[in-house]
């Protein structure tokens, strides 16, 4: 696991060593992901430079140091991630009439030698892995840029004047002096919407996330802001279900996964596993144990609070595997040392509370190995999010026949102000009168005026309404969630799940686990987001995904074989911080600076009377709005830390 960073200068101001010394300052600004070396690659005729930060994984000798030419001189790559199948890579490369001659034995060295023998497109289809990446190709002065397939690893990147600039993270290209801190107006609309800013747009104008099975191509002679040529290596599957017994469905998602695991413990540094106790996670450290002649490693944290405490659980699962197990107890001031951190962590805005946890959890863990793996990836996959059978119970409720009436009343509702919700509720004698939340009769309103399922769908996963966004409004198609289509869907089940696997999950779940991961220098592997499972996933029935109100079906049989039913066998908890009570407690006063705090350009992005009354509501509780208070705290934060325009 690594960092890269980049830069391709149209100006032609920068000789050799001006471009060495900007690359390297970049480069520092990334060092927590790529704690055991450093190296940079200039191509001064071109205006290239090309920067790397290493944590040795694989081949931790100098064989293994990065930016790496390939043996012919023509490859020059900066490579961040693993690739899991390097050795069959490696043998089919040596297969070949003319193998390569080896230097080391990493992964970098097959990636770069099978873009010379095959061209970079094959290399892509080829690996089996977690990257960003870019490569150099010397003889064509042509700069690629690569994603991984699910979007494991972040990659930025974007003209800024006559510069092109990439990196794993945001910190390394503020550091260039071309680039400009302003605000993108639309990722700032969608961010309030999710709580992250959704792939392929950037917080900052100009600047964009590659997507997912994305790969670029910018040409040296191209003139400056030339858009780069994107292409799709790998396609997302859509839902296909094919017929399928479950015995042998459970059969083959059991050898799958299994290879995926074994294929994710190559590694010449100790390796763990987060465990949880839930279902995911289980099946995990239960398949990586089962394949191990020794003890895996398994790390947990709990709360005091017992609806967010896994520990215990946890606990027990480790010990009916027979892991050697770790854990710690997360309280409310461990969580307020985490928060300072995080707008320099995440670079954009990011509102995910179980950022805190995912932190805490991969800095313990980091006290005892390097690679941890984790069970990501299986609610979106499988059907495991209680949202999605919330999604068809309403869809079923809904009468139709009086879709027409739902516009005019959800206008209405809006023109009603805050002072007048519990004045109607005590005139009419309903229970809990004085507590009504006028913030959550208009988002209702919102949601009863949508007439299709992908416009249910898409409101019932934002955060906040449209009523908070100042400038300008949600745009329409930017993005995979909103380009999508559930109404086309053979099965809405499947198609929710599909639309999270494209959206949610690369932009939420893995942001979150890689930058607190690589925050304290530990690589995260996700063995259910190998694309062999991923494929597999979207041809299984949906009656083997879900059987009546039970999620993840399929993973639960498979789980059955490792661990018995009763240990995991409980309500799906989600892994996050009591944020409702620690607002009105311990957080309280930090939360309270930020939202009266008028220095920040946020009151330009946001209406702030809204966000002020959900503040009150919250604290008068009225309603838990907690997630979304923690939208609006995280863009202030960021905004005081970053200082955009």
């Amino acid at each position: 696991m690594c960092g890269i960073v980049g830069f391709l200068d149209k100006s032609g101001a920068m000789g050799s060593d001006k471009l060495g010394a900007l690359i390297k300052s970049m480069t520092d600004k990334v060092a927590h992901r790529g704690p055991d070396g450093d190296g940079t690659f200039v191509d001064a005729e071109s205006g290239l430079a090309l920067g790397h930060r290493r944590l040795a994984i694989i081949d931790t000798s100098p064989t293994g140091a990065q930016p790496m030419t390939s043996a012919d001189g023509r490859w020059v790559i900066s490579f961040n991630g693993e690739i899991y199948n390097y050795l069959e890579m490696r043998r089919r490369l040596d297969d070949r009439a003319t193998p390569p001659h080896w230097r080391g034995s990493s992964d970098t060295e097959v990636l770069v030698e099978a873009a010379s023998a095959y061209g970079f497109e094959e290399m892509l289809k080829q690996a089996n892995g977690m990257f960003a990446l870019s490569v150099w190709d010397r003889r064509e002065r042509t700069l690629y840029l690569a994603r991984d397939r699910m979007g494991e690893k972040p990659l930025y990147y974007g003209w800024q004047g006559s510069t092109f600039l990439f990196a794993s993270e945001l910190k390394a290209l503020v550091a260039h002096p071309a680039f400009e801190r302003r605000i993108e107006p639309s990722a700032v609309s969608l961010y309030l919407a999710h709580g992250y800013v959704p792939n392929p747009l950037c917080i900052y104008r100009g600047m964009a996330q590659l997507e997912p099975g994305h790969y670029l191509k910018v040409r040296a002679a191209a003139p400056a802001g030339t858009a780069p040529e994107k292409r799709a290596y790998w396609i997302l599957p859509r839902p296909a279900p094919q017929p399928m017994e479950e015995a042998e469905a459970i059969d083959e998602l059991d050898a799958l996964l299994r290879n995926a695991v074994k294929l994710r413990m190559r590694a010449d540094v100790p390796m763990g596993a987060f465990l949880s106790g839930g279902i995911d996670s289980s099946t995990i450290v239960a398949m990586m144990q089962d394949q191990s002649t020794d003890r895996v490693r398994s790390f947990s944290i709990g709360f005091a609070e017992d609806q967010y405490d896994e520990s215990r659980h946890a606990g027990e699962v480790a010990r009916h595997i027979g892991t050697a197990h770790t854990e710690m107890h997360v309280t409310a001031q461990d969580a307020l040392n985490v928060v300072p951190m995080l707008p320099t962590m995440y670079d954009e805005p990011f509102a995910d509370s179980s950022q805190i946890p995912t932190y805490l959890l991969s800095k313990l863990t980091r006290q005892h190995v390097t690679v941890a793996l984790s069970g990501d990836g299986g609610d979106e996959l499988f059907g495991g999010y209680d949202r999605y059978f919330k999604f068809e119970r309403i869809w079923a409720r809904r009468n139709h026949a009086l879709d027409v009436l739902w516009g005019p009343i959800s206008a209405i509702v809006h023109t009603i102000p805050q002072y007048a919700w519990p004045l109607m509720a005590r005139s009419a004698s309903l229970p809990m009168g004085r507590k009504v939340s006028a913030l959550k009769a208009r988002e209702i309103a919102i949601r009863i005026a949508t007439r299709n399922k992908h416009g249910l769908y898409t409101r019932m996963v934002q955060l906040w309404p449209d009523m908070i966004i100042r400038r300008p409004p949600l745009p329409e198609n930017p993005t995979f969630l909103y380009g999508g289509n559930l109404d086309a869907a053979a099965d809405s089940f499947a198609g929710m799940g599909f639309l999270d696997t494209g959206s949610y999950l690369p932009d939420d779940v893995l942001a979150k686990v890689d930058r607190a991961s690589m925050a304290v220098s530990l690589e995260g592997r996700i063995p259910l987001l190998d694309h062999r499972i991923v494929e597999f996933a979207a041809r299984a029935p949906v009656e083997l995904k879900r059987r009546g109100a039970t999620g993840k079906w399929l993973l639960r049989k498979v789980l059955d074989r490792y661990v018995p039913r009763p240990l995991v066998a409980r309500p799906k908890q989600g892994f996050g911080i009591p944020l409702e009570a620690w607002l009105r407690g311990p957080l309280k006063e930090w939360g309270e600076s930020l939202l009266y705090d008028d220095s920040t350009i946020v009151g330009d992005l946001i209406d702030v009377p809204t966000a002020r009354m959900a503040w009150r509501e919250h604290q008068q509780d009225y309603a838990d709005h907690s997630y979304k208070l923690w939208i609006v705290m995280m863009l202030v934060s960021w905004a005081k830390a970053w200082q955009p325009v």
